[in-house]
Parts: C-alpha cells; structure tokens; sequence
C-alpha cells in the first residue's frame, strides 16, 4: 500500500472531501488529514468538533476485496490499528465499543465513521477517524490521551504509525484465514460482549445481552432467548445494578 496524505489547515470534512474524490476514481491509500473540521461528523450525521490541533482528525480511502456484508470488518481493523498505536507510542490500552468507538472505561476517547461510496471502479470505503489528543469534548462523557496519560502526542506522528499497524491488518481481509484472526483480535477488545446493552436503530430499540460478533464483525445480541445479528445500531451499556446507561 502506498499512502498518500492530503494535509489541510481547515476543511469542512475528511470524510466528505475523501468519497468526492473516491466518487472521482482515486485509488485507494489517499488519506485525508487536517488541524481543525467545521463541519466533521460522526455517526447519524451527528457533528464532530474538536478545537484546532487538539485531536487527530483524518479518513483513510479503501477498496477492501470483501463481501459487503464483511465491511464491519474494515472499521475493526482501523480501530485496532489506532489502539495498537497508543499502546506503541504511550501506553494506553483502549478498549472497543461496537460499532466504532474507542473507549477508556465509560469515556469516549476516539470514534471510527465508515461510508461506503459507489464508483465506476466499484464499492470505496472512506473511513474517518477522530482520536481525542489534547482536548476532550464537554457534552458527552469522554477523555483524551493527555488525560489519561500526560504524553501530548501529534496528530501526523500518531497517523505514520497507525498506517503502518493498519497495512498489515488490512492486508488480511484477502483471506478467510486472515478475517479469521482479525474478528478474533476485534472479539476479545470488544468491551461491549457479555453486557447486558440497548442497541437504538432508526424504527426500533434493541435490549439484551451481547453475545459475540458473526463472520463480518456484526453484533450478536441474545434477545430473551431469540438470537438476534445486527449490522447497525447505537450501544448502550446498562448496567446491571441500576438499569440505566453507561
């Protein structure tokens, strides 16, 4: 693979101006990074702000060879190579909550966004990344790499090596053996499994217990006895003793 990174001051989205360019035939490997977003988003088009040069804001551009059903899987290995990455560079061991966020016990610390984007070449993936750096959002229980462990890192450092850690996990969704490991790698940073969760989608609301991830890295969710597979969806961690959101 080889990569090539887009640096900007300020833009209104990776993720955006990454599917435009997929949208217009680029190859995969062009990887969009910039200081500040006015208009990132996160999942459901909910806005993601962070101050300027506080957080690694980037979207990397893939055509993954895997079923469309399998896509989860490319999430897993973006965010297993950005966790991999902070136990390299400080020490930091986060933990995943299905879908797509990093997490430091109940505080977001990085979020993974997937599009999928048609082309004349055939399906794309931009997948963004937003990783807290030296701020964290005040809204929403979340920290930051500083926070958690007094090492201020730097955006481009940090995405050098989180490109390296992903060549190799990308490399093995070509084959079943590879996609065998990774959703095994994914399977066991999942804090989500064995919790009791509320899984919102867009018509209907989810409660039981999560159980594991099938073959394309999707949510296995026992139901009141009916095991139930879900591709989509916003987690919530209940707990036990209260009932209430983590």
């Amino acid at each position: 693979m080889i990569w090539r990174v887009e640096h900007f001051r300020e833009i209104d989205s990776t993720n955006s101006w990454l599917a435009a360019h997929a949208s217009g035939g680029a190859s995969e490997g062009l990887v969009a990074l910039a200081d500040f977003q006015s208009a990132g988003r996160g999942r459901l088009d909910r806005q993601w702000r962070a101050p300027a040069r506080s957080a690694l804001l980037c979207s990397i551009l893939l055509r993954p060879k895997v079923d469309v059903d399998q896509l989860q899987l490319v999430i897993a290995a973006v965010a297993l190579s950005a966790r991999s990455t902070l136990v390299r560079l400080c020490g930091l061991r986060p933990q995943l909550k299905w879908p797509n966020d990093l997490v430091v016990g109940d505080n977001k610390l990085a979020g993974v966004l997937g599009e999928v984007v048609t082309t004349s070449e055939g399906l794309a993936m931009v997948v963004g990344l937003g990783i807290n750096l030296t701020q964290r959002p005040e809204d929403l229980p979340s920290t930051c790499v500083l926070d958690e462990t007094g090492i201020t890192l730097s955006a481009r450092g940090l995405l050098d090596i989180l490109l390296e850690e992903l060549e190799g996990r990308y490399a093995q969704l070509d084959s079943l053996d590879g996609r065998a490991v990774l959703r095994a790698q994914y399977e066991k940073a999942l804090v989500t499994l064995g919790q009791r969760v509320r899984i919102e989608r867009l018509n209907d609301v989810v409660v039981g217990e999560a159980r594991g991830i099938d073959g394309g890295g999707r949510l296995i969710v026992d139901v009141d006895g009916l095991e139930m597979i879900l591709s989509t969806g916003d987690v919530v961690h209940l707990r036990p003793e209260l009932g209430a959101s983590a």
